[in-house]
């Protein structure tokens, strides 16, 4: 990855870190988007010091705010002379609380999957330039439990647990509408699911159920080292130069519903989504 630029999102902790990690030891300019940037500089001085990588920068990003979305971006055309890759890594979940941003827009819905479109779209044209270049956006395999309701693209009332699983259904929708969309120019894009990830989230479960717990995780859950494989794979591969429009996982293509590859849907989503980021006549179109 010498010579590249690769920008990554949300990578301060689980497989975000590992995947930057990676890329820090194969030689890429590593752009860290976090909205906690002191965490993210901590990290990059231990990425520095642990790979001899110092092409390593620290750039503020909160996919929640339109406005941060669009200074980022404007940072980032200003100063990068390209962009190899571009990897959508942040997410947010939440089990009851619901929130809204200061968009007026439900706080799940805005960081996974909005955020991510308006900055997709004001990059687009440094991704063309630097050609053959990627998008990555990391899905779940949990979309296969939601649904996609274009009549309430804001569902502000709707419980935040189950908007984590839309979410992920409309990070797939978006994939592929978008890898339609850029047939031809050189910027291919795909998504994947990482697996089930031993994040540390069930370290506060009381004995005895932690120590079931424990047995399951060791068993079933991927470290967040394993789970960053499929985000790398897609990122650094040369056997996928020109491969779109696919999702995998355990780094291999793999199968999905027929409801979520429909191209009207994707089609009207995008449309509906233009307006939800407000997107200005101004802006670069896709």
């Amino acid at each position: 990855m010498n010579g590249k630029t690769v920008i990554i999102t949300g990578c301060t902790s689980g497989i975000g870190k590992e995947t930057a990690r990676d890329l820090a030891h194969r030689g890429a300019r590593l752009i860290m988007a976090c909205r906690n940037v002191q965490a993210a500089n901590k990290l990059k001085d231990e990425f520095i010091k642990e790979t001899g990588n110092n092409n390593i920068v620290v750039k503020h990003l909160d996919l929640s705010s339109l406005k941060s979305v669009r200074d980022f971006a404007s940072q980032i055309n200003r100063e990068e002379s390209r962009l190899d890759v571009l990897i959508h890594n942040a997410g947010t979940a939440e089990t009851f609380r619901k929130k809204t941003t200061e968009d007026g827009l439900e706080m799940t819905m805005a960081t996974n999957q909005y955020g991510p479109f308006l900055l997709t779209h004001l990059l687009i044209d440094l991704l063309k330039r630097s050609k053959p270049s990627r998008v990555v956006v990391v899905a779940s395999e949990l979309y296969r439990l939601a649904s996609l309701n274009l009549d309430n693209l804001n569902p502000v009332t709707t419980l935040p647990a189950y908007l984590y699983y839309v979410s992920k259904y409309a990070n797939i929708v978006f994939s592929l509408e978008l890898a339609r969309r850029l047939e031809g120019t050189g910027v291919t894009v795909n998504c994947l699911h990482p697996g089930l990830i031993d994040s540390g989230i069930w370290s506060s479960v009381p004995a005895p159920l932690s120590w079931g717990l424990y047995l399951i995780i060791r068993g079933f859950f991927k470290t967040p080292k394993q789970g960053a494989q499929t985000t790398i794979h897609l990122a650094v591969s040369e056997e996928l130069e020109g491969i779109t429009g696919k999702y995998f996982l355990d780094c291999r293509e793999y199968g999905l519903s027929s409801g979520v590859q429909d191209p009207a849907k994707g089609k009207k989503f995008w449309e509906l989504s233009e307006t939800i980021v407000k997107l200005q006549p101004t802006d670069p179109k896709i």
